[in-house]
């Protein structure tokens, strides 16, 4: 089969598009026949060589690709000849997905919904999982205005769409004119260019008087640090990453003096008490009715390293995919 490989890390065009043997599912495996592979921003800083988070380096070399979706060619020892056949998302604990096929433990495998195509269905596991589990403990109501920092991106607007259809007033937060209008279209109440100096006092401006009550926050750094200073007495602010490079700096200091609350909202907090698999089933059924459809930018398989580029350079937004079957 073909696949992408990466040799050295450095910069997107070490990314090698290269025949290597085809895998074979273990214990308790599937091998999946790859349409569609998820592609993560987390996935280019592992490119580099460069840790974040949790995340480490991986060993070269390697595969990359967290997710995949296609359908099932082959079961290993375990799993029942009824999964042969079936369309299937999955997620991939060590990468690999970056493939013609890919193999996936059973229990990180889901049927897609009929209906829900396998980009979409990519986007779900992962951007969709994520919003879920973020609203979850952001609990937004009609009360709330939600400030929502990188709105135009897939997690933003999702979130934009979630806090409107919560009754809250949502102001979205994005870089240059097209974004700020893609945020407007959204449906956001207030669309603010976050590269105009004096954003937050014209976030002020058109609040008239009002506060933001919940901040939604995954690019950290010095804008993040602006939105948190945007946030009402009692508010709270849900930290979701640092696409700036770093979180946003927060101290006890502003906890006490304006009775905020901060909380990271990525990893066990987020999770129900169905676990994960609650969280992509509810991410999954949000896509296939249509209520979280995550927009999709599609590349081909053997264009890996333009769809790292086009992430570095945020000259995209939702979900960035790799086509590897029509």
């Amino acid at each position: 089969m073909r696949a992408i490989r990466l040799h050295t890390f450095g910069p997107a065009e070490n990314l090698r598009f290269e025949e290597v043997p085809d895998p074979r599912p273990g214990e308790g495996q599937v091998r999946i026949d790859v349409e569609v592979a998820g592609v993560h921003l987390i996935e280019t800083r592992l490119r580099r060589g460069e840790a974040i988070g949790p995340h480490r380096p991986p060993t070269l070399p390697t595969t990359p690709g967290g997710e995949v979706a296609g359908v099932v060619a082959a079961v290993g020892p375990g799993v029942a000849a009824r999964w042969l056949g079936r369309r299937v998302v999955a997620q991939l604990g060590d990468g690999g997905g970056y493939a013609e096929q890919a193999v996936a433990d059973l229990a990180a495998v889901h049927p897609i919904p009929d209906g829900l195509g396998a980009a979409e269905a990519v986007a779900a596991i992962t951007t969709g999982t994520t919003a879920q589990g973020v609203l979850g403990v952001a609990r937004l109501d009609a009360r709330d205005v939600v400030l929502v920092m990188s709105a135009a991106g897939g997690l933003g607007g999702l979130f934009v769409r979630a806090a409107r259809a919560a009754g809250a007033l949502v102001v979205g937060v994005a870089g240059g004119p097209a974004k700020v209008a893609k945020v407007r279209a959204l449906g956001a109440d207030v669309a603010m260019d976050y590269r105009d100096a004096d954003w937050p006092e014209r976030v002020r401006a058109a609040l008239a008087g009002r506060e933001p009550t919940a901040v939604l926050d995954g690019v950290g750094g010095a804008l993040g640090r602006q939105a948190l200073e945007l946030l009402g007495p009692g508010g709270r602010f849900l930290l979701h990453g640092w696409a700036a490079g770093e979180p946003t700096e927060i101290t006890t200091r502003d906890l006490i003096e304006r009775q905020l609350t901060a909380t990271w909202a990525i990893g066990p907090n987020m999770v129900p008490a169905g676990g994960w698999p609650e969280l992509t089933a509810r991410a999954l059924r949000a896509a296939a009715d249509g209520t979280m459809v995550s927009a999709v930018t599609a590349f081909p398989l053997a264009e890996a390293a333009a769809a790292h580029a086009a992430l570095e350079s945020r000259a995209t937004d939702g979900k960035v995919v790799l086509t590897v079957r029509a």
